[in-house]
């Protein structure tokens, strides 16, 4: 799956942007990226969100155990990979049909966060259990949030194009042609909005998240950990690789 949004949706992360800056690399447009997906991926569906984004996904080699799926509702546009071991009792939660799958419930869950706010965006996330990363887009708030589970078991990645462009996928290979070094690994356990305005845990919403700028030899421009809370003794906080 892909997801492409231009700087008036999300600000490219300054961490990845560093990190493209320190290792110059080849990179190439969005355009050219979500016409290399579709290119290189048999029955690819490619949806335009507006002029600022574009979604994309396939089945093609998706895993029996993970699959990938897309739905929009009343505006919010949802791509997700994966599979909820609480599926049945959240459908119940949410009043769903029986026919709801992960897709739906994550939009239904979306709608929960965005119209009782304050309600805390971890909590949304944080009651999904099993193997998932998703990528909501709410067209008429043009508002995005992205989550991985906490324990990264649907690989997901984010980097910068050419043309600033913040892009999502599950391949780390396609996103690595299109965005060089200022490219990441998604943090498991970790979500990001655009309403909240940064990276965080839902796990541990309150501790810090940081960027640790990668070796030369790595793919990565930049590895993000979350950090355990500050002991009162020391006040210092020691990052956790995810």
């Amino acid at each position: 799956m892909l997801g492409v949004f231009s700087s008036s949706i999300v600000s490219p992360p300054e961490e990845l942007v560093a990190a493209g800056c320190r290792t110059p690399s080849p990179k190439i447009t969005s355009a050219a990226l979500l016409n290399r997906f579709i290119e290189t991926n048999a029955s690819a569906v490619s949806i335009h969100a507006g002029d600022e984004v574009q979604l994309a996904y396939t089945h093609h080699k998706e895993s029996p155990l993970l699959p990938r799926s897309f739905a929009v509702k009343d505006e919010i546009f949802c791509l997700f990979e994966g599979a909820l071991d609480n599926l049945g009792s959240l459908k119940q939660q949410y009043g769903l049909a029986k026919s709801a799958n992960e897709v739906v419930l994550v939009i239904e869950a979306y709608k929960a966060l965005r119209d009782r706010a304050p309600y805390p965006p971890n909590h949304v996330v944080g009651h999904l259990s099993g193997s998932f990363a998703f990528v909501v887009f709410d067209k008429s708030t043009s508002a995005l949030f992205v989550a991985s589970d906490q324990y990264g078991k649907v690989p997901l990645y984010w980097g910068i194009t050419a043309d600033g462009y913040v892009a999502f996928a599950d391949n780390a290979e396609l996103l690595q042609g299109a965005c060089g070094k200022s490219l990441a690994s998604f943090p498991q356990g970790c979500f990001f909005s655009t309403t909240v305005g940064e990276l965080r845990s839902y796990e541990n919403p309150k501790n810090k998240i940081t960027a640790v700028p990668a070796t030369d030899e790595e793919i990565w421009g930049a590895t993000f950990k979350v950090c355990p809370p500050a002991k009162e003794s020391d006040g210092v906080q020691i990052p956790r690789i995810l």
